[in-house]
């Protein structure tokens, strides 16, 4: 087992072919012990120079109607009327406390989506 830490890119993609001949490591082997060590050290790289953030609260209900078919009309029982669902969607109004309950429960966003930037 040679590992080293992973200081760049071409450092993380020498880890993935590693971490992919050795994928299949039976437990409790060398190999299986080195592609811990490996999934460990590009898990931390990949955090710290290719962090996931949130969705945007807009972006994710957005996204929402986009994969259930959705239109601003189908929202006013989750926001109110279509003034403030037009707000809302153009970033000119920020969602409630109550805006964001109705739209996790009745549209399954996640909470931490429509808290994002709040």
């Amino acid at each position: 087992m040679n590992i080293k830490p992973i200081r760049s890119d071409a450092d993380l993609q020498a880890a993935f072919q590693r971490l992919e001949a050795i994928f299949q490591a039976e437990p409790g082997t060398p190999e299986a012990d080195e592609m811990e060590v490996l999934v460990t050290l590009i898990e931390v790289y990949e955090n710290k120079h290719y962090p996931i953030h949130a969705a945007d609260p807009i972006e994710a209900i957005k996204f929402c109607m986009d994969q259930q078919g959705l239109t601003p009309r189908d929202l006013e029982r989750y926001i109110g009327p279509s003034g403030r669902v037009s707000e809302v969607l153009n970033g000119k109004r920020g969602l409630s406390l109550k805006m964001i309950k109705r739209l996790h429960d009745g549209l399954r966003i996640p909470y931490e989506s429509l808290f994002a930037g709040a």
